[in-house]
């Protein structure tokens, strides 16, 4: 009896010490597997979703193992971008890519010793994930852009919120190195399966804003207590977190009332249904799945050539255009020609005279007809107006 209340004691001090708060069995299982594995070098896998503390867990397993006097690391590899990652990880020589003007300590480098934190594993690409599992086999790498193989000794934990066993189905992430991390997994719960903490955990948060500010919280009431555990909580932990630091201290400490808790709690919105398009309305065929990132660029560029063909279309139809009111020129051209050598006589029995002048002599006469009327005379000689000018100038006529 008396060794299970020192184990209370010591886990009462645990969670106070680490922010780890929760007296329901999903969390204090996890607590008994952080106590467990926090002396060993064992790597640990942290799942949950966001929100849930999975950062505090991996704080505290290396605050709690013969490292703690060593680094603690913590990177978020959701939020490096892809083409970064390796180099912020394994570090870079100088030169080894576009922007890179001096020798660089990657993380690993600047954790030996101690533990390195890799919160969200699923979104590391699988070219990062093959140094990554070398490192957790021999413990060596190389930067990039160097051939030297360098060695630390580093304790790894890793956090996600995928299902990696899905994501290994899928093809996104390595088998061998899931097997690697899970050596030692720690499934944290969302805080709608464990409501049962929540006085606990509005009592913890609550004390330390009140701490901070230097007034007294003065405590919650039973009604409002009741409405934070019907909420959903999509946020989890880190969502109740700041909405009861926000309400104690714009509130200043004051007891929180079901009227109170209100003021600061939005409004419900209507939940999200996506609405496929049927295929019958729809230009492209949308698929019920979601379409993933290279689709929607696929489908970008799609459209845009689209818009490209279509303004070559435009641009061909003016360009047809020309050349019908060409083709109606030389046909008119034509026309007079053969409309004239039905007025003449045959080429055998007409004077000495070259058709050029015959043609200038019939313009000249058609603009002496008409008085210079040069669009009644062309209308007459069966040709356009354009030609008669050309014509004009060709024969060297005063306009």
């Amino acid at each position: 009896m008396e060794g299970t209340d020192i184990q209370k004691d010591y886990r009462h001090l645990l969670q106070l010490r680490f922010g780890i708060i929760g007296e329901s069995p999903e969390i204090q299982k996890a607590i008994e597997t952080l106590e467990t594995v926090a002396p060993t070098d064992l790597t640990v896998l942290i799942t949950g979703e966001t929100g849930t503390g999975k950062e505090v867990f991996a704080n505290a397993i290396h605050l709690l193992s013969n490292r703690r006097k060593y680094p603690f690391v913590s990177v978020n590899c959701g939020a490096i971008p892809e083409t970064l990652l390796e180099s912020e990880l394994f570090g870079s020589e100088k030169g080894a890519y576009t922007g890179s003007v001096e020798t660089r300590k990657g993380f690993f480098e600047t954790a030996d010793k101690g533990t390195i934190f890799l919160d969200e594993i699923g979104e590391m690409p699988i070219g990062t994930q093959v140094k990554l599992l070398r490192v957790l086999e021999t413990g060596q790498f190389s930067r990039l852009g160097s051939p030297e193989i360098r060695t630390v000794d580093v304790r790894i934990i890793a956090a996600t919120n995928r299902k990696l066993e899905e994501e290994v189905a899928k093809g996104n992430f390595r088998q061998d190195l899931f097997f690697r991390l899970n050596a030692v997994q720690i499934k944290l719960p969302p805080l709608r399966e464990h409501v049962q903490d929540i006085p606990l955990l509005v009592e913890h948060f609550a004390e330390k804003v009140a701490e901070k500010y230097k007034f007294k919280f003065e405590g919650i009431s039973y009604e409002a207590v009741t409405i934070l555990k019907s909420l959903p909580w999509p946020g989890n932990i880190r969502e109740l977190k700041n909405l009861i630091e926000t309400i104690v201290t714009l509130e200043k400490g004051a007891f929180i009332t079901r009227e109170i808790l209100m003021k600061y709690i939005p409004p419900a919105l209507p939940e999200y249904k996506r609405q496929d398009i049927p295929k019958s309305n729809s230009i492209i065929a949308i698929p019920k799945s979601e379409i993933d990132t290279e689709a929607n660029i696929i489908l970008k560029s799609i459209l845009e050539i689209k818009s490209d063909l279509n303004d070559i279309k435009h641009f061909l139809g003016r360009i047809a255009n020309n050349f019908d009111v060409l083709f109606d020129e030389i046909q008119d051209l034509k026309n007079n020609i053969e409309t004239q050598s039905k007025n003449v006589q045959s080429i055998d029995e007409i004077e000495i005279k070259r058709l050029d002048l015959l043609e200038k002599e019939m313009i000249l006469n058609a603009l002496k007809k008409f008085s210079n009327n040069k669009r009644l005379a062309a209308k007459a000689l069966g040709i356009s107006e354009r030609t008669l000018y050309r014509k004009l100038i060709e024969y060297g006529v005063r306009q």
